[in-house]
């Protein structure tokens, strides 16, 4: 299976400028043989801690006009994981979608959400592609063992982690390293592979990102790192078929 990571410029408040980047970059995901596309933490609306923003960003998945959306930018066969905030019922929660052939085929919602005003999701779906089957964590997901260890025991091979690590400058200084380092100790104690997806740049209000993105082997080898500060794609060709092995059940404390 190839996969892809990409790390694009945080957009904020520009959906369409979004979809229409979306669109370009599965395109040509399609043209290379991409199976698995990762795209970062609500990268649709653009991410925010503040709860009006996030209420106000939020898309409702039944919307038609999202569904417009997804119709034009995952179209064709690669499947597209992309972050956004999520309206459903009442509630707001930081989500992922799985999409492909213009619809959606599932949802993950973030069970440790650091946003004010956002849900906890309860569901820890996974989903087949090409003989290997995923799930996803968001960001500080990681933080929390058993959150991977859920995905694992559902015979995910393969560990999808959007992220969103624009900080106050010194905070994005503080955590860039430790970033990396969770994937490998997610890696190491569910034997996944793991990848993330991250955003660089700036929110105009001094917060920064120097971009994360990372694909990680089983024994917590980085495979693919993207380069900070700068836009990038990671591709990687995973095994035909997920190798069959046991879950690697140990304790463990993931920090990010």
């Amino acid at each position: 299976m190839r996969i892809a990571a990409f790390q694009r410029l945080a957009l904020f408040d520009a959906v369409e400028q979004a979809a229409e980047v979306l669109a370009r970059d599965l395109a040509w995901a399609e043209a290379q043989g991409i199976d698995l596309a990762l795209f970062p933490e609500c990268y649709l609306q653009g991410h925010s801690y503040n709860e009006a923003i996030a209420r106000r960003r939020a898309l409702s998945l039944d919307d038609p006009d999202l569904n417009a959306l997804i119709a034009r930018f995952a179209a064709g066969r690669t499947t597209a994981i992309v972050g956004l905030f999520e309206r459903r019922n009442d509630g707001v929660y930081n989500s992922a979608i799985v999409a492909k052939s213009s619809r959606i085929n599932g949802v993950y919602a973030k069970a440790h959400p650091l946003e004010k005003g956002c849900m906890p999701g309860r569901d820890f779906p996974v989903w087949d592609e090409s003989h290997w089957r995923f799930g996803i964590n968001i960001c500080a997901d990681l933080r929390y063992p058993y959150t991977a260890h859920r995905l694992a025991r559902k015979g995910a091979g393969l560990i999808c982690n959007p992220v969103n690590l624009m900080l106050r400058p010194h905070k994005a200084e503080m955590w860039h390293r430790p970033g990396i380092s969770g994937l490998q100790i997610c890696a190491r104690h569910t034997g996944c592979w793991v990848m993330a997806s991250d955003v660089v740049g700036s929110n105009g209000d001094g917060w920064v990102s120097y971009g994360s993105s990372a694909i990680v082997d089983p024994n917590g080898v980085v495979v693919a790192k993207a380069k900070p500060y700068c836009e990038d794609v990671l591709v990687f060709d995973l095994p035909d078929r997920q190798p069959e092995r046991g879950f690697v059940q140990k304790a463990a404390v993931i920090a990010t």
